[in-house]
């Protein structure tokens, strides 16, 4: 019996779990089917390089749903499948086995890969990626006491998963492009926290460095060699070079892509009948005034409501600010707003920033872009209207702990 024609949801992830639940929650009762190339249902990605890296959480705690959701609100799952293409005149998908799976709307939430390190020695064993729970599995099964563990890039994966092998025991060093890391996140006022975080931890950081090849024995690595010459030992490897969205099918269909899948605000993509959600949506923001791509989770925990409403003919639009968030060590961070790298004029920090307690403002002019608060909660709503308002406000006046926060909005 051919498969009943339904909403089809491309990818496994968290928003392709949030966008069945919106889809229901919303009120279409039609046929829902999620395709995804894992073998495990849809889980959450944080945790990987936080709680249950850390051994903090446990493996049943990742996941959106529990199996019996899926079976309570009629959302059929395919896992461990693959989709090949994408036949936009017949409105089907094709699938690893040549199965022809048909749609009446198609939602891309396929995500992004990691960037894969390209230098001889790439391929050893115990060269270690994380996106995927068991590529977690591996790093905590790898960060013992006494391990050397390099890790190559100084972003947010690199970090967290540096200071995860810190805490494990690992004598642990951190290869980076810039100066500092994060640096062209955050720019130098608050790359200087976390570089001082990790140092007062026992990380070694090496800025301003290229990785020639990985060296090994018996197959596994057990070395980096620098472009200087010098060599760093190491027993594991974990590579955070930042990560690609996985677009090949929409631009194999003819569906525009540019930096992530284009859509509107209403994440329609430029084929009819086709939206797109999640981290390889390249997504107009109509607040911004700018396409934007999101690599963070509350993108995928958030937006896929704003797709699911789209699809069924509501005029919804996507106008959340961008936020994530980080722990590390003792250190909790929030951090909303959009800054493009340089497009601010100075930062303005409220707190002790040596102490690691405290709120810091990107500003132009008198107009506050972001805000990230740091061991200080509780706040970052007040902080995301306040960018929201567009008020103009006193560097003195944001710098004030005495001064409430919400007494700056208009």
């Amino acid at each position: 019996m051919p498969p009943v024609t339904g909403i089809v949801i491309v990818g496994g992830g968290l928003a392709a779990a949030k966008a069945a639940a919106a889809l229901r929650k919303h009120g279409h009762d039609g046929p829902v089917l999620i395709i995804g190339s894992e073998g495990d249902r849809p889980y959450i990605r944080p945790p990987l390089s936080k709680g249950y890296l850390l051994g903090k959480e446990e493996r049943d705690s990742i996941f959106v749903h529990t199996p019996d959701w899926y079976t309570e609100h009629d959302v059929e799952m395919r896992l461990g499948t693959t989709v090949t293409s994408l036949d936009l005149a017949a409105a089907e998908v094709v699938l690893d086995d040549g199965e022809r799976v048909p749609y009446t709307k198609l939602l891309l939430a396929t995500g992004s890969s990691p960037r894969h390190l390209k230098v001889p020695g790439a391929d050893l064993g115990n060269v270690l990626y994380l996106r995927r729970v068991g590529d977690s599995e591996r790093l905590k099964s790898a960060f013992t006491a006494g391990a050397e563990v390099v890790v190559i890039g100084d972003g947010w994966i690199g970090l967290e998963t540096a200071a995860a092998a810190r805490m494990a025991g690992a004598r642990v060093t951190v290869l980076g492009h810039g100066a500092l890391p994060l640096l062209k996140v955050l720019g130098r006022e608050a790359a200087e926290v976390f570089a001082g975080l990790h140092k007062e931890h026992g990380v070694t950081l090496l800025p301003g460095v290229e990785v020639e090849e990985l060296v090994g024995t018996d197959g596994g690595v057990s070395g980096v060699r620098l472009a200087d010459g010098r060599l760093l030992p190491a027993d594991t490897v974990v590579v955070g070079v930042g990560i690609t969205p996985n677009t090949e099918l929409a631009r194999a269909a003819g569906i525009e892509v540019d930096n992530g899948i284009v859509t509107d605000e209403h994440l329609r993509t430029s084929a009819p009948g086709v939206w797109a959600t999640g981290d390889v949506a390249n997504a107009y923001h109509p607040w911004l005034e700018r396409h934007i791509r999101v690599e963070h989770w509350a993108n995928a925990q958030n937006q896929p409501a704003t797709a699911a409403r789209s699809m069924l003919g509501e005029d919804a639009a996507y106008t959340r600010l961008p936020y994530f968030y980080t722990d590390q060590y003792d250190l909790g961070m929030e951090y909303t707003g959009y800054v493009e790298p340089g497009g601010y004029d100075r930062v303005v920090f409220r707190g002790d920033k040596e102490g690691r307690k405290f709120i810091a403002f990107w500003m132009s002019g008198r107009r506050v872009l972001a805000g990230m608060s740091v061991n200080v909660w509780d706040v970052i709503d007040t902080v995301r209207d306040l960018v929201l308002s567009r008020n103009e406000v006193d560097d003195a006046a944001l710098a004030d702990p005495d001064v409430p926060l919400d007494s700056l909005l208009p």
